[in-house]
């Protein structure tokens, strides 16, 4: 085995290549012994034992039990007022001492299947990597969530309507497993090439090795695995003070404590509610919500992320609310609910038939158009945007070496680097058919979940084909910018907007296209993913496939078993007002997707987006967007020695906003100053260091979290002790600027908010 020293020592060897498709000034493939990505190269280790078992009875046992649970938790979970998040890394560790356990313990003689040649050992020698990495791909299935469990909490919880169980079964397994009929299509381009490198890997690869490899402990430092367990055991103990002692540290607004009457300020200061201009935390947890690990992003996706978020948050957005576009004063200046024109909470109900649960439109033209927060127009405008720019800049910036790959990939050559020629030497590739198979099984039953069930799901035929099609045209460009930046612009905005033009007032069908062509994509990337991890660690691509594929039908299952479970067992569930006091089951995630499916399914994009509505000028945005990258892209084809041009990503940049909200300017703030220090000044500064623990800090701190939130939900919030009852302790939703929430027109009456 290559040492991790011997890497950097082979690493500084070579020098970096400019981002293509691995393809030389010829147009012939350039074989390396390595990677061209420096991050990978100081990660991921080039050897590899094919003679290592994977898929065993270890493998299957602790990877469904993993699954299982963090399937359960995290739903479980997730309808509470303040959601709890177990990530694949919390079962990842687990897992190590109890493999270790049943290797040592479980007999060794082999087990023959009655009536087959097949036997199988419960104890196939030492538990090894690649038995760890399938169990922890089976844990993030069951981590990922099911999305269409919305879609089932959105009717009955919120709707009051009746849902068949099965049409619920049906849509929770097909939304999950349609993208993975595709995701074949793509392998070549995604996962054998070296420049398609999916950073959020490297913190799993640095782990398993951390876990699994010997590390000679370096004079005056610390061997990989004893600083992993030092920042566990911190992150851990520190965690009980964000997490019940003193949970207002995760955001400390400032300037709020100084003008306690003001709007404004509050609006400015506010870390929860506004700018978050002087608000800091002291929480990690704030820093990874929403957008992920800054310590696993690459500093340039970081640069583009913040410089988007610093050019909308706090220059467009504020004077567009300044200046009253859209009657913004009328409404909270960040907020995802949905408002009349007196500036109350739209009543979906005065303008819903209630027989055909579709629109009344004479109803809707006797009562408001629908309006929203100004935050939440711009986030809408730019996620047009940023699906154009998308379009055009892997198009400019990376169509012609795609058309080489493919040329390449007709003709038959092999193209990649070290780690694409051990798995194609070592291991059989997963057959086209199985894909092609799957896809056909999968579309088949989507197809009786919307035609079915007395068409519940209010979706037709065309719809799903057209959910379908627009997926598959983006899998590839999403994927691109996925693999090179690990962040992932979404379908769901483009495909609300489609199917609200084509099929409006119906909002079940609405969510419906939504998730049918958003997370069909999201699954096939996710697949293709773990095809990446699976290609990193040298895994056989088959057995890959096969837990890829138990693990979602399984996760799945559990996702939908515990959300009809929920709805159907706690009273008034995901209503606050009806729920007992202190009753923590309040459902904020489903709550935003319900507003969504009022926005874009009840009322449509018609009376939204047209001259019928109120934000007809956002259609510019998809021509802003498409435009964009084209400036770019000139000069850095100009100035080809100006590496500026060069690092500059539109579509990051006009995506950098989108999560917001619900993320909130905290979230963006943290992540962005944690991100940039360990990821440019650490990374420039302190090669050594950050190649050997940077990942290893950012496992850490998750585990460490995770444990000590699992364990206060079950010995203490559970029982519905929260905290100490102080000043420190207040909602998530609440860091002491209750005015930050409150219109700024004169004559709107705003619960807690005075008038103007």
């Amino acid at each position: 085995m290559v040492s991790l020293e011997d890497e950097v020592s082979h690493s500084k060897a070579k020098e970096k290549p400019q981002l293509s498709l691995y393809i030389d000034t010829e147009g012939k493939p350039d074989v390396v012994n390595d990677n061209p990505i420096e991050e990978v190269r100081l990660t991921v280790p080039i050897t590899d034992d094919p003679t290592i078992p994977a898929l065993t009875f270890r493998t299957w046992f602790l990877g469904l039990t993993s699954c299982l649970l963090l399937a359960f938790i995290n739903n479980f979970f997730g309808f509470r007022q303040n959601p709890l998040f177990v990530s694949s890394v919390t079962a990842q560790i687990v897992v190590m001492p109890l493999g270790r356990l049943m290797a040592a313990t479980l007999p060794t003689r082999a087990i023959i299947l009655p009536l087959t040649n097949w036997s199988f050992s419960l104890n196939p020698g030492p538990f090894n990597l690649k038995e760890h990495v399938l169990i922890t791909i089976f844990a993030s299935c069951g981590a990922g969530g099911v999305y269409a469990a919305h879609i089932i909490t959105m009717v009955r919880a919120f709707y009051k309507r009746k849902m068949n169980a099965f049409a619920g079964f049906l849509l929770a397994e097909t939304t999950q497993l349609l993208g993975y009929g595709w995701a074949g299509l793509f392998r070549k381009y995604l996962v054998d090439s070296p420049y398609m490198w999916w950073p959020a890997n490297l913190v799993q690869v640095s782990l398993f090795r951390t876990l699994h490899e010997k590390d000679d402990r370096i004079k005056g430092g610390l061997t990989r695995l004893q600083f992993f367990l030092m920042v566990v055991i911190t992150s851990f103990a520190y965690y009980i003070i964000p997490g019940y002692l003193f949970p207002s540290i995760g955001c400390l607004s400032i300037l709020c404590w100084i003008w306690k009457n003001s709007i404004v300020m509050q609006q400015i200061g506010s870390g929860l509610n506004g700018l978050g201009i002087g608000a800091i935390t002291l929480d990690w947890n704030t820093a990874v919500s929403f957008l992920g690990s800054p310590l696993s992003t690459p500093s340039t996706t970081i640069m583009n992320v913040m410089a988007g978020f610093f050019l909308f948050a706090y220059v467009v957005v504020p004077i567009a609310y300044c200046t009253n576009v859209y009657q913004a004063k009328r409404f909270p200046f960040i907020s995802s609910k949905t408002f009349d024109f007196s500036g109350q909470r739209y009543n979906v109900s005065r303008v819903m038939n209630p027989e055909t649960f579709t629109l009344d439109a004479s109803a809707y033209r006797g009562y408001s158009k629908l309006y929203i927060s100004i935050f939440f127009v711009f986030s809408y405008g730019l996620s047009f945007a940023t699906l154009s720019a998308t379009i055009s800049h892997v198009a400019l910036f990376h169509g012609k070496s795609i058309w080489r790959l493919w040329m390449q990939t007709r003709a038959g050559d092999d193209v990649g680097d070290v780690h694409s020629r051990l798995m194609k030497k070592n291991y059989e590739q997963v057959p086209q058919w199985w894909f092609y198979v799957l896809l056909a099984i999968t579309f088949g039953l989507a197809m009786l979940a919307c035609e079915g069930f007395s068409r519940q799901l209010q979706l037709p035929w065309w719809g799903l084909i057209l959910a379908c099609l627009i997926a598959i045209v983006f899998t590839l460009p999403i994927g691109i910018i996925t693999a090179t930046t690990n962040q992932q612009p979404g379908l769901n905005v483009i495909t609300e907007l489609i199917i609200g033009y084509l099929y409006p007032g119906r909002p079940l069908a609405n969510v419906t296209f939504k998730t049918y062509g958003y997370i069909s994509m999201s699954q096939a990337l996710w697949l293709i993913q773990d095809f990446k991890l699976g290609h990193y660690m040298k895994i056989p691509p088959k057995s890959m496939f096969i837990v890829q594929l138990v693990g979602t039908m399984v996760a799945s299952l559990v996702y939908f078993a515990t959300t009809w479970w929920l709805l159907s067992d706690i009273k008034s569930i995901c209503d606050a007002s009806m729920l007992p006091k202190g009753s923590p089951w309040t459902c904020p995630n489903d709550e935003v997707f319900y507003n969504a499916s009022i926005i874009w399914g009840a009322i449509g994009p018609r009376r939204m987006f047209t001259s019928h509505g109120n934000y007809s000028e956002l259609n510019w945005f998809f021509m802003i967007g498409l435009l964009a990258p084209v400036p770019v892209w000139y000069l850095s084809r100009k100035y080809p020695e100006k590496k500026f041009f060069k690092r500059i990503h539109i579509p990051n940049i006009l995506a950098a906003t989108m999560s917001m909200p619900p993320a909130r300017s905290i979230n963006y703030l943290t992540w962005g100053v944690v991100g940039m220090f360990f990821n440019y000044h650490v990374y420039r500064s302190y090669k050594g260091w950050w190649a050997r623990y940077n990942y290893i800090l950012s496992a850490g701190l998750d585990a460490g979290i995770a444990f000590m939130g699992i364990l206060l939900y079950f010995c203490l919030q559970g029982e519905d002790i929260f905290g100490i009852d102080w000043w420190g302790l207040t909602l998530p939703q609440d860091d002491h600027c209750p005015l930050a929430k409150c219109p700024l027109a004169q004559g709107i009456k705003s619960n807690g908010c005075p008038i103007l």
